[in-house]
């Protein structure tokens, strides 16, 4: 089953912005490599390619590609330290955004989170995948599923207020949240319950702010407007959620993949709670998912430099 092309509108938003300088930290995959390059060449970014020169210059030849006129900060051959200058040059204002190359996941965010980064904001950092589904008539956010293990309610405060920022990047007016959890009855013996319920009462207070919460909501009563009336579900979120707010990192893994590989969604992947806009996409994903990936980065970092400036 294909995807309807919901990420063509932000791809094209994104291309008017201009490209965004963005770190690219060990880039040391013919994937890694065509995936930055033909970002550039779409616009999207003016990529600096960090890493041991000699490198990434021979992975191009391999590859057939050419890394003419783009910009390499040569650095010993170790990922961590690679990973390292990236974030130097976003925290000193060289880059706009940082990208995964080839390096192990654990290492790229050793160095973003790290005290000497200057990359932390005070919120929790979280990260959300922008899904776009044949069955479901617009973009989605499912978070969080590749950051927070276990998240209680104050990560899950920040999470659902960092997808309410990237929903609101990308063009949604007020985002509608769903806290999904197996039931949408509140149930003491399930946490995801109690928590998705105080998540709802923390919008009503202005504890989580541009959006709307809803919850606990089963995955049907979210994206089926069908579902949540069969069941008596009367919520403003119910049947047509913008952004699906996971209990834990397993739920959201399976729920993410599973969309993937056997609903064939198209998909892009942001680490949110930073300063700059971080793509940390996965070895396994396509050149597509790493190209709309950037799109949305550039959205989101354009609207991070509007909120600083305000």
């Amino acid at each position: 089953m294909s995807s309807p092309d919901h990420f063509e509108p932000l791809r094209q938003a994104a291309q008017a912005c201009g490209r965004m300088r963005t770190a690219v930290a060990y880039p040391l995959s013919a994937d890694s490599l065509r995936a930055a390059l033909q970002a550039r060449e779409l616009g999207y970014v003016e990529p600096v390619l960090v890493g041991p020169q000699a490198r990434i210059r021979a992975t191009c030849e391999q590859a057939g590609l050419s890394a003419d006129g783009v910009e390499i900060v040569d650095t010993p051959d170790d990922e961590l330290q690679a990973a390292r200058v990236a974030a130097e040059l976003a925290r000193d204002g060289k880059a706009q955004a940082l990208m995964k190359g080839s390096l192990h996941t654990d290492r790229f965010m050793a160095a973003i989170v790290a005290r000497e980064a200057g990359l932390r904001t005070q919120r929790r950092i979280s990260h959300a995948f922008v899904m776009a589904a044949a069955a479901y008539p617009k973009v989605f956010l499912v978070t969080d599923a590749a950051v927070n293990i276990a998240p209680g309610l104050p990560e899950k405060a920040d999470i659902v207020q960092n997808a309410i920022d990237l929903a609101r990047a990308l063009g949604v007016e007020r985002p509608k949240v769903a806290a999904l959890a197996a039931t949408e009855s509140v149930n003491p013996a399930m946490p995801a319950t109690l928590e998705a319920a105080a998540l709802s009462k923390m919008v009503e207070r202005g504890q989580i702010s541009g959006g709307i919460v809803d919850g606990p909501l089963a995955f049907d009563n979210a994206v089926s407007a069908q579902a949540a009336r069969t069941k008596g579900i009367v919520s403003p979120v119910a049947g047509d959620a913008d952004i699906l707010l996971v209990p834990n990192i397993e739920a959201g893994n399976m729920l993410y993949k599973s969309l993937t590989y056997l609903a064939g969604a198209a998909m892009a992947g942001l680490v949110l709670g930073t300063r700059v806009p971080v793509l940390l996409t996965s070895r396994a994903d396509s050149v597509d998912a790493r190209i709309n990936s950037c799109a949305v980065a550039v959205l989101y970092g354009r609207w991070l430099a509007g909120s600083s400036a305000g």
